[in-house]
């Protein structure tokens, strides 16, 4: 399975231009993929740099019609005169999709930095050789707070997925929303973090969860131990990032996935957006 993560700044390249359809040829430039995790796109959000206000999660939708794009959006608001703004994640998959989890992530009150509600998107999906969660999402940039809070939501949620995957049956009740459907223990998790390589948090997020729990482990690592994680953000982009570049976008797979990570690969040429987006290449 060939799967990318990107950060595309509502579509919006280096030169201040929004172009979905140059997103989705430099995706499939990359790699022929099976899932896309994208963060921060919009819909009705016209006041940002660039855009027109165009509904990006229809677009990308039309642009890549041979997957099937799922919305994940962390803010939705509805203007009094009707009008409809979303800002969030997005994961397109051509690998069919078991179900789908929207997971508000935790925002306590920090009134020393602007911030915003953020949201981690989880999709089931039916692997050839099993059913696989894949989550995406975008962490608070501003207030550290508010980051460490959300990384402790994503541990919980892999805890919580692990106890669903070792709990006994329980009585069925077919053909409704009560009906039992997979949910993995073993997952992928990718985001623009926020943090940096060296930051704690990103040590936190691999600490152990607990006997039979398997615990998150930075795929980059595990293909190219003792090796510097190439920067995803800052690269080309001097004006937003003046200074060096630096890691913030990564992809996380639990321990029992470690052996099939074959290859992780930052895109480093790209200027499609201020970030680089990052190939994790997973034996089925």
């Amino acid at each position: 399975m060939k799967l990318i993560t990107w950060n595309v700044q509502w579509c919006r390249g280096c030169d201040g231009r929004v172009s979905p359809a140059r997103i989705v040829a430099a995706a499939r430039e990359m790699a022929d993929f099976d899932v896309l995790c994208l963060q921060e796109v919009a819909c009705n959000y016209s006041g940002l740099p660039g855009s027109l206000g165009e509904d990006q999660y229809d677009t990308l939708a039309g642009l890549l019609s041979d997957h099937v794009l799922v919305e994940g959006p962390a803010t939705e608001v509805f203007e009094p005169g009707g009008g409809r703004r979303r800002f969030g994640n997005a994961l397109v998959t051509r690998v069919p999709i078991v179900q789908v989890f929207r997971h508000l992530l935790p925002w306590p009150p920090d009134s020393s930095a602007p911030n915003m509600q953020r949201a981690a998107l989880e999709v089931v999906l039916a692997c050839p050789s099993g059913p696989l969660r894949v989550t995406t999402t975008h962490l608070e940039y501003y207030s550290e707070t508010q980051r460490s809070a959300q990384v402790e939501r994503l541990r919980d949620l892999q805890f919580e997925a692990a106890g669903h995957a070792a709990a006994p049956p329980r009585p069925r009740k077919n053909g409704g929303p009560i009906q039992p459907l997979p949910r993995p223990a073993s997952g992928i998790l990718t985001a623009d973090f926020n943090f940096r390589p060296e930051d704690a948090m990103h040590a936190h997020l691999q600490a152990p969860l607990g006997p039979g729990v398997p615990a998150y482990r930075d795929a980059w690592q595990l293909r190219h131990p003792g090796a510097p994680h190439p920067p995803t953000l800052g690269v080309h982009d001097k004006e937003q990032w003046p200074g060096p570049a630096f890691a913030c976008d990564f992809i996380f797979v639990t321990e029992d996935l470690a052996s099939r990570v074959e290859d992780v690969v930052v895109n480093e040429t790209t200027d499609a957006s201020d970030h680089q987006p990052v190939l994790l290449v997973l034996r089925d």
